[in-house]
């Protein structure tokens, strides 16, 4: 989700790359989020190849941003306590 924050869509194998991680943990990962409501999956055929794009919900933007605003108050709250 942090990769799609900056962007409307991301190719499956460059998400793969920046992430470092095999086809099979992050297409798990991206079903999981996809049947949350949080992604949408675009399949089409590219120069003979089928290739995936993945871009963010409404639902799974939100829920993202919600996300790190309650870490970014653990942080604040974690911060005082020192």
């Amino acid at each position: 989700m942090a990769l799609l924050a900056e962007m409307t869509e991301l190719e499956f194998a460059t998400g793969r790359d920046v992430l470092d991680v095999s086809d099979s943990v992050l297409s798990k990962h991206l079903s999981q989020l996809s049947e949350a409501g949080y992604l949408e999956l675009r399949k089409a055929t590219v120069n003979g190849r089928q290739r995936t794009w993945i871009s963010a919900t409404g639902r799974g933007t939100k829920a993202f941003r919600l996300h790190v605003a309650t870490l970014q108050r653990l942080a604040t709250k974690a911060g005082h306590l020192n």
